[in-house]
């Protein structure tokens, strides 16, 4: 059974092409109000509701050397996002794997393309996992070592992510660290990131023949049978992935740090915002609200657009932070943020696609599918 479905894999990849987004031209008008209507909102009728005034001019007068310093480290955190990609899809690829035709170029274009792709598409950031995934099986790595690194490629980005809820919230509400903040604020975020990191544990313990046992559960024929042996992919895939993660944790190299700087850097612009336009709160309270506002890429908005504001602001009003200062800063972190990346990555997009039209070329009509279909022992550990 797996094997058909590696098979099949194999087959439907040599036709695959770059992930799209149909639209058409009345979706396309009407995102393009939608974006200019967030924007009016956010910018304009938001910072009045507050009590700030006249916004555009506020954020003309913040100080220009914060503001050139929060640029600054917001390229920092980019160049952190490269180096763990580097690190995870590349650096640690060892024979017999092949070689791999991705430079320090390549994983600008791929990165840059599938930031891109998450600032401008709902989601939660599908859009840039679907195109990266796309580039990495076009480059001629396998289609299960990509889901495979996918996934931990992600549990080592996210993993900063809780481990700071559970860190500050413990710190906050405890009073060890400066800001205070109500219980729902501080202990409830980490509660959840420890239920985050238990299930993450729970998945490395899964055993490697997880899939050969759920496949039992769908053997037969039909449409069900069908879903159902792909359905009982998805643990595995999901353990074999977090195994990755903590393997390349051990081995200590520093590229992982790249994740640490996506996050800590991009923090420290919101932080230098704050001195933009005024004093800073504690930064322990910055961290805080910046990851609690960062839940608002759940919802279903272009790259957050409204919500990411609205959590962040609501957040740092929760601690007590001046709520004109709290839009003001805010507003100008997603300024930097959200549409600093966005031109850069559009040109990155196309940009990739020449490069994978030239791995097709190199590689060879038979190779143009991104990877040769290996089959996969039922049986067997899913190895990354």
């Amino acid at each position: 059974m797996a094997e058909a479905h590696e098979q099949e894999l194999g087959r439907g990849s040599h036709e695959e092409e770059m992930p799209r987004v149909p639209v058409t031209r009345h979706q396309a008008v009407a995102f393009a109000l939608f974006i200019l209507a967030s924007v009016g909102f956010l910018y304009f009728v938001l910072p009045k509701l507050a009590g700030v005034g006249t916004t555009v001019h506020e954020i003309e007068g913040g100080d220009t050397w914060w503001i050139a310093i929060g640029v600054v480290l917001e390229l920092l955190s980019f160049a952190g996002y490269v180096v763990l990609f580097r690190s995870v899809f590349v650096s640690d690829q060892t024979p017999p794997t092949p070689p791999t035709p991705i430079g320090w170029r390549e994983s600008y274009q791929i990165t840059m393309a599938g930031l891109a792709a998450t600032r401008l598409f709902a989601t939660a950031g599908a859009g840039g996992i679907a195109l990266t995934a796309w580039a990495l099986r076009r480059s001629g790595m396998e289609p299960r070592l990509v889901a495979c690194r996918m996934v931990a490629f992600m549990v080592l980005l996210y993993v900063i992510y809780a481990g700071s809820l559970l860190l500050d919230g413990i710190g906050l509400g405890t009073g060890l660290f400066p800001g205070g903040g109500s219980f729902a604020i501080t202990f409830v975020p980490a509660i959840v990131a420890a239920v985050l990191f238990a299930v993450a544990g729970a998945m490395a313990l899964l055993p490697d023949d997880v899939e050969r046992r759920l496949g039992r559960w769908a053997s037969g024929s039909g449409r069900l049978a069908h879903w159902m042996a792909r359905a009982a992919t998805v643990p595995a895939l999901a353990a074999s992935g977090v195994r990755t993660a903590i393997e390349l944790i051990r081995a200590r190299d520093v590229g992982l740090l790249g994740a640490a700087a996506w996050w800590g850097f991009d923090i420290c612009v919101l932080w230098a915002m704050f001195h933009a336009f005024g004093s800073a709160p504690p930064f322990t309270v910055i961290w805080m609200a910046y990851f609690v506002g960062m839940l608002g890429n759940l919802l279903p908005l272009p790259g957050g657009l409204g919500g990411v504001e609205g959590g962040m602001i609501g957040a740092l009003a929760a601690f007590g932070v001046n709520v004109d200062l709290a839009v003001l800063a805010v507003l100008s972190y997603r300024g930097i943020s959200f549409w600093l990346p966005t031109v850069p990555g559009a040109v990155a997009y196309f940009q990739l696609r020449r490069t994978v039209a030239r791995w097709r070329d190199e590689q060879g009509p038979h190779a143009a599918d991104g990877a040769t279909p290996v089959a996969i022992e039922a049986a067997g550990p899913l190895r990354a």
